[in-house]
C-alpha cells in the first residue's frame, strides 16, 4: 500500500485510541463488532479482577450481518466463557446494531436486573476508541468509566478477516463521525487536530470511503 496511505492511516489510528488508565470499576461492557479479539480484551480483564461483571453488547451491525450469522454478543459471550470467564458473570445484549444502541440498550438491560454500576469499562476495538468515549458520555451521563481495546499495534492488528483496507475505511468514517455526531445529539465534542483532518483527506482522496455516511 502507498506509503502516504500509511503515514495517513497511521495519523487517524493514534488519534482514535484514548490511552486511558484503568481502573477496578463494576462492570466491563465489550461492544459488539467483527472482532473477537474485543471479546477476549473483555476476558483478560476480568481475569485481572478488573470488574465482577461483563456485558457482551451486539446484534447483529452493517459489518457483521454479511458475515456471520450469530449475534455478536453471542459470540462474544461463548468466546469469553472458553476463556475462562463464568456463564453466570455475562450479561448478553444482542439487539443493538450501532454504538449508540449498545449503551442504550444495555442500560436497559441493566434496570431490567436491578444493576445499577457506577463505574465502567468499556472494550472496543483500537480505532473505535474515541467514538466510544464521546458516545457513552453523552449517552450515560453521571457514570465513571474509561476506554480501553485490545492491546495490538497499526502494524499487526489487520488479519485475514479483517484486512488493512477495511480498518482504513472504518477510520475514515468513524473520523467523520466524530465530526458530524455532536450536532445530531449522539455523542459530545472532539477537537479534531489540522493533521488528522488532513491525513483524512488523503485517506478520502486515496479512495477510503466506503464507511462514509
Amino acid at each position: 500500500m502507498d506509503k502516504k496511505v500509511i503515514q495517513a492511516a497511521k495519523i487517524l489510528w493514534n488519534y482514535h485510541l484514548m490511552h486511558q488508565v484503568l481502573c477496578p470499576s463494576e462492570c466491563i461492557l465489550a461492544l459488539g463488532s467483527h472482532d473477537l479479539r474485543v471479546a477476549d480484551r473483555a476476558a483478560e480483564l476480568f481475569q485481572q479482577k478488573m470488574a465482577p461483571l461483563v456485558i457482551m453488547s451486539g446484534g447483529l451491525g452493517n459489518l457483521t450481518k454479511e458475515i456471520w450469522k450469530e449475534k455478536e454478543a453471542d459470540l462474544f459471550a461463548k468466546r469469553a466463557i472458553n476463556l475462562g470467564v463464568p456463564e453466570e458473570n455475562i450479561l448478553i445484549e444482542n439487539r443493538s446494531t450501532n454504538t449508540g444502541e449498545n449503551i442504550r440498550f444495555s442500560q436497559e438491560l441493566l434496570a431490567s436486573k436491578k444493576i445499577n454500576p457506577g463505574s465502567f469499562i468499556l472494550v472496543q476495538k483500537p480505532y473505535m476508541e474515541r467514538r466510544t468515549f464521546a458516545t457513552f458520555k453523552k449517552q450515560w451521563p453521571g457514570k465513571d468509566f474509561s476506554v480501553t481495546s485490545p492491546q495490538i499495534s497499526f502494524e499487526d492488528y489487520p488479519i485475514q478477516e479483517i484486512p488493512l483496507e477495511r480498518v482504513i475505511n472504518i477510520m475514515v468514517g468513524d473520523l467523520q463521525r466524530i465530526i458530524e455526531y455532536p450536532e445530531k445529539g449522539f455523542q459530545i465534542p472532539q477537537e479534531v487536530p489540522e493533521a488528522v483532518k488532513d491525513a483524512f483527506n488523503i485517506l478520502i482522496r486515496s479512495g477510503f470511503d466506503k464507511h462514509l455516511i
